[in-house]
């Protein structure tokens, strides 16, 4: 009994899975159903569809643009299975209408699909494919032919992929993304070899501009202009003279088979200027130019014939002090420069301005001499003295030239802007040089103190400093004075230190250079001299008592 229980149960689960299998290729089958009931409040009909079989629909697949219900209770309907659920049969009427325009697509196209390309909507995948769709069309594409990484989740994805089949009797219409690259490819390196061949000049639309150049499509394939292939000027911002839609004429100049790269010119669809530039300009010519860019670093000019050439900061005038160019000059501006560098391999040009403009140091020589006492501007202060600007031309006042006071530098007693008096020292014509003096128009520290010592005087001072060849010996108002090593005896040179105080006879006032010379030796013979003088007057009044003693007798 056991064993026909189980026989029983074996044949009811094949009967089962039989009825599975006969449901399974009923799917997707489209029949004429009737709708039995409309159910408004859940949105949803249900529809007879054969053998006492009903499905639900939703009732907006049966609504018209306005929001009507095309169908009421009790009328015809053709509607696809498209599954079951519980035995209840799964139904659509969208789908019929998208089988139906398969159907018109299929007849329209089956006699020729080779060429035809469409765009579309990845609606489903499965473990073949994918299922596309394109104005209610169905379409199929083969996970082979989709050219897709098995990673990528491409549901929702747009696409353009090759019609490659079409199959009346299954209603199947079969697409290829591979296909259509390939041809795209092979369209391309056409293209490419066409106009890659030599002086081959093409049209094209601009279609992106970017701030480093812009794509131009010429004949379906994108080439880069780069900013420096679009005039012989140099780097040029293309939004300035184009904009996307744009037709342009280009030159194919070079292709990267590796990196599907086409770079495209303007310019050398152009003649190249610069081939006029080198037969008929030359260094050293004088033309005339209009400012057309200022920068904080100079000025482009433009020649008139799309060369740009540079004037740089330090050739616009010969002031040393420009901070910007556009103090000197205005957009626009027509100015004579003269060409001091051509260069037509690099396309560089530069000219100057300053060189065609009196040089201040020559109007300068013309109207000072050495030795004249002129007023002057301070421009700048460093560590060793001031820069002081004479009639457009600037001079060096040193430290050591600023005052009589060794210790006093230029920082201490002037700033930038200052007047000041100063005497042309020196003009140094070779290298345009001027060294200025101020001290000379101050009283000299010398000059006074000569006035009030001569030489054999007795004076003491301090040691100041003690050097190899003698001692410095500060004295009274900031005056020194050396002392020579062979003027130190009978001192020892090696018991004497820095700030000790010393005596010392004046051997020499030189006023002109500024110098004094003590000596210690010569005090010495001084004293000496005055010990034998006394010592003289001592004696002689001894023996004249002694004869008058030997009168009175």
């Amino acid at each position: 009994m056991a064993f026909d229980n189980e026989s029983f149960e074996e044949e009811e689960s094949f009967a089962e899975l039989f009825a599975a299998s006969e449901r399974e290729q009923e799917t997707n089958r489209i029949v004429e159903g009737e709708i039995v009931e409309i159910q408004a409040d859940d949105n949803r009909a249900l529809v007879g569809v054969g053998d006492k079989l009903e499905g639900i629909i939703s009732l907006d697949e049966i609504r018209d643009e306005a929001g009507e219900l095309k169908f009421g209770v009790g009328d015809k309907i053709k509607v696809m299975i498209t599954g079951y659920y519980n035995e209840r049969p799964k139904i659509s009427y969208k789908k019929v209408l998208e089988q139906e325009k398969t159907i018109e697509f299929i007849d329209a196209h089956k006699e020729n699909f080779e060429d035809l390309v469409i765009d579309g909507v990845i609606t489903k995948k499965n473990r073949g494919g994918y299922v596309v769709e394109a104005d209610d069309v169905t379409f199929f594409m083969p996970r082979s032919l989709a050219a897709f990484k098995d990673s990528e989740d491409v549901v929702g994805k747009k696409i353009k992929a090759q019609v490659v089949k079409i199959d009346p009797a299954d209603n199947s219409i079969v697409l290829s993304r591979r296909k259509l690259f390939n041809e795209e490819r092979k369209k391309k390196k056409e293209i490419i070899d066409k106009i890659m061949a030599d002086d081959v000049v093409v049209e094209g639309v601009i279609k992106k501009i970017t701030s480093y150049g812009m794509f131009v499509d010429v004949g379906g394939v994108d080439g880069l202009v780069h900013y420096n292939e679009i005039s012989y000027k140099g780097p040029v911002n293309p939004a300035k003279l184009y904009k996307e839609g744009d037709t342009v004429t280009v030159k194919a100049i070079a292709y990267d088979k590796d990196k599907r790269h086409l770079s495209l010119s303007v310019k050398a669809v152009q003649a190249d200027p610069w081939a006029e530039v080198e037969s008929e300009l030359d260094e050293g010519d004088t033309i005339t130019v209009t400012v057309s860019n200022i920068e904080n670093y100079g000025a482009f000019v433009d020649l008139g014939n799309d060369i740009e050439g540079f004037l740089h900061i330090s050739e616009i005038t010969w002031d040393k002090n420009v901070k910007n160019p556009a103090d000197y000059l205005t957009l626009g501006q027509e100015i004579d420069v003269e060409v001091i560098e051509i260069d037509p391999k690099t396309h560089k040009l530069r000219v100057s301005l300053k060189r065609l403009l009196p040089k201040p140091f020559d109007e300068f020589m013309k109207k000072h001499s050495e030795g004249e006492v002129v007023s002057g501007t301070v421009t700048s202060l460093t560590d060793f003295g001031a820069f002081v600007r004479i009639d457009g031309v600037e001079g060096l006042l040193h430290n050591q030239d600023i005052s009589w006071d060794k210790n006093t530098k230029a920082k201490d007693v002037l700033k930038s802007g200052d007047e000041v008096e100063v005497k042309i020292a020196k003009i140094n014509e070779a290298d345009q040089k001027i060294s200025l003096n101020r001290k000379t128009l101050l009283e000299s520290p010398i000059d006074k103190f000569a006035a009030n010592n001569k030489v054999n005087t007795v004076v003491s001072g301090t040691i100041r400093d003690i050097k190899d060849f003698g001692v410095f010996v500060s004295l009274e108002d900031g005056v020194d004075a050396l002392i020579r090593d062979e003027d130190l005896a009978p001192l020892n040179k090696e018991e004497l230190e820095v700030g000790q105080t010393i005596e010392a006879a004046i051997a020499n006032i030189d006023t002109r250079r500024d110098r004094i010379r003590l000596s210690v030796k010569k005090l010495d013979y001084i004293k000496n001299q005055a010990m034998l003088e006394e010592i003289n007057d001592t004696e002689s009044h001894s023996l004249g008592d002694l004869i008058k003693d030997q009168i009175k007798k």
